[in-house]
């Protein structure tokens, strides 16, 4: 027979006119180190204790004494970009993540995946033999992909990772988290009240996966990408670490963020002559805050210090498995954060950080009442753009900006075996596509020209293993661009040309600014007048890099792009009617009938006998979403508008047997009406001051609630719910007049203005 593959030993008639041969498997280089990259969400400059904070990070504040910290490294402005760039090697727009995942423009540069033309480190290290675990925070997969129903293809296991635990979208309730356990949608293993954690479950995981590999196999290394979902919103922990940072910053942001940067000055992460940046547009000085407004944004700013905390202490748990194991010498641990501090919060914080995205106010006057929750599993909150501009020290603005607030970050490398240095800063300018070119030439890999019989893109980050030895090395990465919703920034040579976008406004009319990086860090003296000409020709480079990149078409749309994904029909019919039949997974929420801001109509069609109850579709979490169930044999409706639940029952009983149960849902402006309907008669009406656009990150579930319960009725059950009767067939159909998306775009727009 023809020999496929290419065997060499001898066949011969007999086994003694034969020679065996068995073809090799891949095996890294002798030596290779195991490899961990710990990815922090939404975390500033000066959070860490070892770049200037007051909050406790002792076992992060270790690795850098253990290895290098490097206080020139930049990121994107938002989380879904970092990672496609940490894992490629390659520029955000080139690869296809403009912005975050669950967006899909049309165009090359927002496919809302990694461009398969662009292998993952992960898929490069696993044909090197290397086993290779992702944990944590995805989101680099289209969210309307990311059902049990799939496709697969962008999910961790399919780009190269051959084991996953953690959740695909870009946020999650840290006490019921919406997971997933490598191709597969889990529950999780225990509840907020048994002590569960996020965190805690995926380090446990990042340790059962370490033991499960090198257990069995010794010889082979491990590539581990740990992605924890800290310190994005919402900033959840345990009560102990809660109640640890009560009163920490009663001083408040003016004080704090003084403190912090003196701190950085002492520990040389900022040269010594930098300028503390001016107070950004909207964050005003402490003592003028009224005493509900110090409060809350205290408590909110102890719930984020208590997140870190938490998270640092599991990283000493990881690193405290690897040394038990006898490998923590042996681990080139990186760790990073995707981007800076969130301006998410608003001007006050928000107790519910979806309000954030349904551009409400919360006033603190109204927050103030649920104080007592914040930082729990009954809140969502995000603290206010204060101490948002506190955890970027000494620079300003925020996350989504191109100012040095919003790309400026911590990077630590720690590897014992191979780095000399203990406690060591480096200065050398680098970005996070640089990251993967280090990997592979400490591995000594030469990235592949083709993967899969596909042409690759050119790995054009820089590696930075040149500066783990050589502390005063000139960098050699000489120019990077930047791009995020409009906002558009430039570095060459030590130089920056920066410019804040409105939405809207003609990108002819943006106001660049001009800074000289070398003597001004935090970007106060702008020398854009008294530098014209070379602030046009960084414009010019802006232009040249941006051609090459595919960062073109610039694109100033933000949240308006949820409702793309109907022109991807695979997850969203034409008819824009969804038929679900139990048992079911839960569902992301864009992979599913999109009912946020629209009207639609809701038909069950169920069998009951006398007694049965419980949920037939529920979406989001206790903090804000809809909950339809039958309860003491009624039909009930319950709207969770932040934790005010607005609620009808049916006025008529259910009897036995076969019935339709219905929900007739519209949207008026801002406004909405609901009626109920059995068997096509209506029986219950309300009337809800407020539709939300965006109820949660947590998606919908059908014949139970998914996760922490949206209503009240059943809010002490902790099985869901589960409808006890036969759900046999439910369908949702959505009905969205033409205004409602001309009002969402509005809105959309004049959120962004806002920023």
């Amino acid at each position: 027979m023809k020999d496929y593959e290419g065997f060499r030993g001898r066949i011969g008639r007999t086994l003694a006119e034969s020679e065996p041969a068995w073809p090799e498997r891949p095996h890294p280089t002798e030596g290779a180190p195991n490899v961990i990259v710990i990815l922090f969400d939404d975390m500033g400059f000066s959070h860490l204790g070892c770049y200037g904070s007051t909050i406790d990070t002792p076992n992060i504040d270790r690795l850098a004494g253990q290895g290098l910290r490097f206080t020139n490294f930049h990121v994107t402005p938002v989380c879904s970009p970092t990672r496609a760039a940490l894992l490629t090697g390659r520029n955000h727009h080139a690869v296809g993540m403009r912005s975050i995942s669950n967006f899909n423009s049309g165009f090359p540069h927002m496919r809302g995946h990694i461009s398969n033309h662009a292998a993952t480190v992960a898929e490069v290290l696993r044909d090197k033999g290397y086993a290779t675990f992702a944990l944590g925070k995805w989101h680099l997969c289209p969210m309307a992909d990311c059902s049990a129903a799939g496709p697969f293809d962008q999910w961790p296991l399919q780009r190269g990772f051959d084991r996953f635990y953690g959740f695909l979208d870009g946020e999650t309730d840290q006490f019921h988290p919406e997971l997933v356990y490598d191709n597969h949608w889990i529950e999780p293993p225990a509840r907020p009240d048994e002590g569960y954690h996020l965190s805690e479950d995926l380090v446990d995981k990042a340790v059962e996966f370490v033991h499960d590999s090198v257990g069995v196999r010794p010889d082979r290394p491990f590539f581990m990408y740990l992605a924890f979902g800290a310190t994005h919103a919402p900033h959840q922990a345990p009560e102990e670490f809660l109640a640890k940072y009560r009163g920490a910053f009663d001083e408040g942001w003016d004080v704090v963020r003084e403190r912090w940067f003196e701190r950085q000055k002492q520990l040389g992460v900022i040269p010594a002559d930098t300028q503390l940046a001016p107070r950004n547009p909207g964050v005003e000085a402490w003592d003028d805050l009224s005493d509900n407004q110090k409060r809350l944004a205290c408590r909110l700013q102890e719930a984020y210090a208590a997140f870190l905390d938490h998270t640092d202490v599991q990283i000493g748990r990881l690193m405290a498995a690897l040394e038990r194991l006898d490998l923590a010498d042996d681990t080139m641990v990186v760790l990073l954060a995707d981007n800076g501090a969130s301006q998410e919060g608003g001007p006050f914080g928000v107790l519910h950080e979806m309000k954030f995205f349904n551009f409400l106010i919360e006033t603190p006057d109204e927050a103030i009442h649920r104080i007592d929750e914040i930082g729990g599993p009954h809140s969502h909150s995000n603290y206010p753009w204060g101490w948002a501009q506190a955890g970027n020290a000494p620079f300003k603005w925020y996350k989504q900006n191109t100012h040095e607030g919003g790309i400026h970050v911590p990077f630590i490398v720690r590897w014992p075996r191979g780095i000399e240095a203990r406690g060591e800063i480096r200065d050398q300018f680098h970005h996070v596509n640089d990251v993967v070119p280090t990997i592979y030439e400490i591995l000594g890999i030469e990235p592949p020209s083709t993967y899969r019989g596909l042409e690759q893109m050119p790995v054009t980050g820089v590696s930075m293993r040149y500066t783990f030895d050589a502390r005063e090395a000139p960098t050699r990465k000489s120019i990077q661009y930047y791009e995020m919703h409009g906002h558009r920034a430039i570095y060459a040579d030590g130089w920056k040309a920066v410019t804040r976008h409105t939405p809207g406004v003609s990108f002819d009319d943006d106001v660049w600014e001009l800074y000289d990086l070398r003597r001004d860090r935090s970007e106060v003296n702008d020398l854009a007048a008294t530098e014209p000409d070379r602030l046009r020709r960084m414009i010019e480079l802006w232009w040249e890099e941006a051609e090459r990149e595919g960062v073109l078409p610039l694109d100033d749309r933000g949240l308006e792009l949820m409702g793309v994904p109907f022109a991807d029909r695979s997850a969203h019919p034409l008819s824009r009617t969804y038929v679900y039949r139990p048992p079911m997974s839960p569902m992301p929420a864009q992979a599913s009938a999109m009912i946020g801001g629209r009207s639609w109509d809701l038909d069950a069609d169920v069998r009951l006998s006398e007694g049965q109850g419980g949920v037939i579709y529920a979406s989001g979490t206790e903090n804000s979403g809809l909950a339809v169930f039958v309860d003491e044999g009624r039909l009930v409706f319950d709207y969770n508008l932040f934790g005010e639940h607005h609620i009808v029952e049916s006025n008529r009983q259910l009897d036995s047997g076969a019935h339709r149960l219905s929900v007739r849902f519209r949207r008026e402006g801002k406004t909405g009406e609901v009626v109920l309907l059995i068997d096509d008669q209506p029986c219950g009406s309300l009337n809800l001051p407020f539709v939300m656009r965006t109820m949660s990150s947590v998606g919908p579930s059908v014949g139970y609630d998914h996760g922490s319960p949206v209503a009240l009725a059943y809010a002490d059950r902790r099985d869901g719910f589960p409808f006890e009767g036969d759900l046999e067939r439910l369908e949702i159909r959505l009905v969205s007049p033409k205004h409602d998306a001309d009002v969402a775009r509005a809105e959309a727009r004049a959120a962004m203005g806002r920023q």
